[in-house]
């Protein structure tokens, strides 16, 4: 029997982000990882890129910021999470008045959710995106407010986690995988860790 950790094969995955959601969800999947350090990245995309790609541009955009050489061992692992509506990335909001708008104008609608993911070892490099559909049923502005208020949307894509209380009380339904609108979409990392040239040594 092959145990989740077994997919590493003695490998060492370190995970650079400063997100805890995923850690939490690396963690959940019984993959052992290493944090790696902070580090600075310039998270912009080119102009006019299709807003579905922009996820897994800046994923490789981190990966290529790491600082540290990686070594026969290491398999690096970065993400980014963005929330499409119309075709327009919603990025994480300035100020609770950006975040209020940002709810605003999710509320009742379907909007996307892409995370695009990069693991990248000295011999390889994989990348790949996976897509959620997220409704929300129409929010109150009481509702609106109360999130605002009460957690903390400024450090999130488009201004919401699904896994707090507005996604509880707000999230009619999804398509897709719930871990991916949670930031990284665990089932498929699982599988790629089995692949040439990711988890082989």
């Amino acid at each position: 029997m092959t145990l989740p950790g077994d997919k590493l094969r003695g490998r060492r995955l370190i995970l650079a982000s400063a997100s805890p959601r995923r850690r939490q969800i690396l963690a959940g999947a019984e993959l052992p990882f290493t944090l790696a350090a902070p580090y600075d990245v310039d998270e912009v995309w080119p102009e006019g890129m299709p807003a579905a790609e922009v996820a897994e541009y800046l994923a490789g955009v981190k990966s290529d910021a790491y600082p540290s050489p990686l070594g026969p061992e290491d398999i690096l692992l970065t993400a980014d999470t963005t929330v499409i509506l119309d075709g327009t990335v919603l990025g994480k909001p300035r100020d609770g008045d950006d975040a209020r708008e940002m709810l605003a104008a999710l509320s009742g609608r379907t909007h996307t959710v892409t995370t695009g993911v990069v693991l990248r070892t000295p011999e390889s490099r994989r990348s790949f995106t996976a897509t959620t559909a997220v409704h929300f049923r129409r929010l109150t502005a009481g509702e609106i407010d109360h999130y605002v208020a009460s957690a903390r949307p400024m450090d999130k894509a488009g201004a919401y986690a699904i896994q707090e209380w507005i996604g509880h009380v707000g999230i009619e339904r999804i398509d897709g995988s719930f871990y991916n609108v949670m930031g990284l979409p665990i089932q498929m990392i699982y599988d790629h860790l089995d692949r040439s040239g990711i988890g082989e040594r």
